[in-house]
């Protein structure tokens, strides 16, 4: 079958995501974190379905007294009782793709928690769970007979054959590393295979903080089949302001899959974040593109304004709404870390 993994903004059936449980994920400041999510859901139900995966009746009950006080509506939720390890659904989740019918199928990646923690079984059983609830077909990703990782956060597409990744996060020789002996080309074959692509986009570093090891949805995104946000640091001494210009230097003069140039639109970064000693990796990439809204991370930051004023000069049809993620970061991500969307 020939393949091919949508572009994130192309409609949805319902977008995914997982009621959060683990404390871990947010040592201190678990609190308000379900607010967050009722917040996300109340937006994105506005305009498509919302898959919402918990962990027993317990949870499915202390979800929804959330939902309805903010106003979410509740005809558009379906909870699903699913037990997970964490709540990070954009890398646990299924990744969906069509067949050349248009018919949704699930690429069934394997997940070992970012080859960060040890607990990960309950997560990585997830697409298969879901497969059989819902009656979609998967297939599994294989290289030369070998299962292969890969999170969602890990790539970007535009739906018309380019894929966007990152060195740091796929081919780091010894931190982290999903698929020992994998290499560029390797990688390039299965995504052409998987998500329909041709043209893989290799960026280097991801953002510091980030211990997903560089996945690209902190760094850059498509907007459009030929125009990606790039995010940029200008200040000098931060460290993160060489890896991003290195990165501004490799999309320079790129022609895409379907023959157009690509254009890149600079968003700016956000000041240093830091929670008890440690720089989390806030960063206004990590926006979601619901049916009618792009949900996009704030951080009471001066910069808040002007991220915002770009993505909605880049979304006319959508609106744009800002989520406050300064609770949300500690648990080393934001809002599209956390969704995943089942195109229709």
């Amino acid at each position: 079958m020939n393949y091919r993994r949508p572009a994130e903004w192309e409609t949805h059936e319902a977008t995914w995501l997982s009621w959060p449980h683990n404390p871990r994920d947010w040592p201190g400041k678990f609190a308000p974190i379900r607010w967050v999510f009722a917040e996300m859901i109340r937006y994105i139900s506005r305009g498509e379905r919302v898959r919402l995966l918990v962990r027993d009746a317990a949870q499915t009950k202390q979800a929804a007294n959330c939902l309805q006080k903010v106003g979410a509506d509740m005809s558009q939720i379906a909870f699903i009782e699913v037990p997970t390890n964490r709540g990070w659904t954009r890398d646990l989740g299924p990744l969906f793709v069509q067949d050349e019918t248009g018919k949704t199928t699930i690429a069934r990646y394997r997940f070992n928690a970012w080859a960060n923690y040890p607990d990960f079984q309950l997560d990585d059983a997830v697409p298969d769970l879901m497969a059989t609830r819902l009656g979609y077909p998967l297939f599994h990703p294989q290289t030369r007979g070998n299962a292969v990782i890969l999170e969602g956060g890990a790539i970007d597409v535009n739906g018309q054959g380019t894929l966007l990744t990152t060195e740091e996060c796929l081919l780091h020789p010894t931190v982290q590393v999903r698929n020992p002996g994998m290499t560029k080309a390797d990688y390039e074959a299965l995504f052409q295979e998987t998500f329909g692509v041709t043209q893989t986009l290799w960026l280097g570093e991801g953002i510091v903080g980030d211990d997903t090891h560089g996945h690209v949805d902190d760094l850059c995104r498509f907007v459009n089949p030929s125009t990606v946000v790039l995010i940029q640091e200008d200040n000098p001494h931060d460290e993160n302001y060489a890896r991003l210009r290195e990165n501004r230097e490799r999309l320079e003069g790129v022609r895409l899959a379907n023959g157009q140039s690509l254009s890149v639109v600079d968003l700016p970064m956000p000041a240093p974040l830091v929670f008890d000693g440690t720089r989390v990796p806030a960063s206004y990439a990590n926006f979601y593109i619901a049916n009618q809204t792009v949900l996009v991370p704030t951080f009471n930051d001066p910069k808040d304004r002007l991220a915002l004023g770009i993505l909605a000069d880049l979304f006319p049809g959508r609106a744009i709404v800002g989520i406050h993620c300064g609770d949300l970061i500690w648990g080393f991500g934001a809002i599209h870390c956390l969704t995943q969307e089942e195109p229709l």
